[in-house]
């Protein structure tokens, strides 16, 4: 492979936000929920590269045969692999398409086929873009991107916040994050913050059933989090972390007289003894995602309520981790049900993906 631009990339980073910034010279984008990857073409070699340098090429086989068509002979592209299904964007199931056994990959891309969504264009045939500014890089993605072949999409863009907003909110239902925001003049800034990001937050009320100690062993590295179902169990939602080196440290007083006898009826007993378990989530087990991983974790009696800031819900926990907002005396454990998160209607996406047309 030979390229103007080669891998690895690290790509454009954007910070967050919490409103639709409305500046001059901006244009908008939606935020997806998937896994960022810089496609990289040289004739019949196609290497699509991660955001942590692993390629994903193996996982994805029916993309590669897909881009082979949709893009020109000599490119780099970065865009998102997406996996789509009538309700939305599934970031489970596409999670579960990194698998090691080559068997398993070739049946999941026909069951769960991927999609890939083209957001910028970083060189073109012989030419590093680079260094040109957004509005080029897109006008000329838009010319040689073929986003009539099914499963291949020319992001939707806009410089009209009114639509940015309309999107934050329409789309939200449908898995996407949030929505991008880039400066039209701004050039190819790898591994660095130039974009802007406006995502979903929300709070919801979670009882802390457990902690997890933070891996240099100075205080609390994440608190577990669970949220009580219409019978009455409570299932692990997800964690609390980023918590400072000083609220880290303390938080091992707060909680310690929450660790006494706190096995002794707990609902998530036999998990903790690791003993089998079939009922409820429970908060770990091992998986190809956190292998190496110390998933270890102390139990707290289930007494202690916490404000937690959240985006959004899949399957039934949080999809990014939380931030602690405060401990909330006033609120019992028990009021803490999945009735209070906010359940918002799924976006129609046939306007953007062809293959929820059939």
């Amino acid at each position: 492979m030979d390229l103007p631009v080669m891998p690895p990339v690290k790509p454009m980073l954007a910070k967050a936000v919490r409103e639709v910034p409305r500046t001059e010279g901006l244009a908008y984008e939606p935020k997806w929920d998937g896994f960022r990857c810089v496609v990289f073409r040289d004739g019949d070699e196609i290497e699509l590269g991660s955001r942590n340098d692993r390629p994903l090429t193996r996982y994805f086989p029916e993309l590669v045969e897909l881009l082979a068509e949709a893009l020109p002979p000599r490119c780099v592209v970065d865009g998102e692999i997406v996996l789509v299904t009538e309700h939305g964007l599934d970031f489970d199931a596409l999670r579960n398409r990194v698998h090691p056994a080559a068997s398993r990959i070739r049946k999941l891309s026909v069951e769960t086929p991927a999609s890939f969504v083209a957001f910028d264009l970083l060189a073109l045939g012989d030419d590093d873009l680079t260094d040109e500014p957004f509005r080029k890089r897109r006008a000329l993605l838009a010319d040689v991107l073929d986003a009539e072949l099914s499963r291949v999409h020319l992001t939707p863009l806009t410089e009209d916040p009114d639509v940015a907003e309309d999107w934050f909110t329409r789309f939200e239902g449908a898995g996407f994050d949030g929505v991008m925001a880039k400066p039209l003049d701004v050039t190819y800034a790898q591994d660095k913050r130039v974009m802007v990001k406006v995502k979903h937050e929300r709070t919801a009320d979670c009882v802390v059933a457990g902690f997890r100690w933070h891996k240099d062993g100075e205080g609390v590295g994440s608190l577990l989090l669970g949220l009580y179902d219409d019978a009455g169990t409570l299932h692990h939602v997800g964690v609390a972390s980023s918590l400072t080196a000083k609220r880290r440290r303390e938080l091992v007083d707060e909680l310690a007289p929450l660790r006494e006898r706190a096995l002794h009826g707990h609902p998530w007993r036999r998990w903790a003894e690791a003993e089998a378990h079939t009922e409820g989530r429970m908060p770990g087990g091992l998986s190809r995602w956190s292998a190496g991983k110390d998933l270890s974790w102390e139990p707290l009696r289930p007494e202690l309520v916490a404000e937690v800031r959240y985006e959004h819900v899949m399957a039934g926990r949080f999809r990014h981790g939380g931030r602690l907002v405060r401990f909330r005396s006033d609120r019992t454990p028990e009021s803490c049900t999945y009735g209070q998160l906010d359940e918002v209607a799924p976006a129609e996406l046939a306007e953007i993906f062809t293959e929820q047309r059939a």
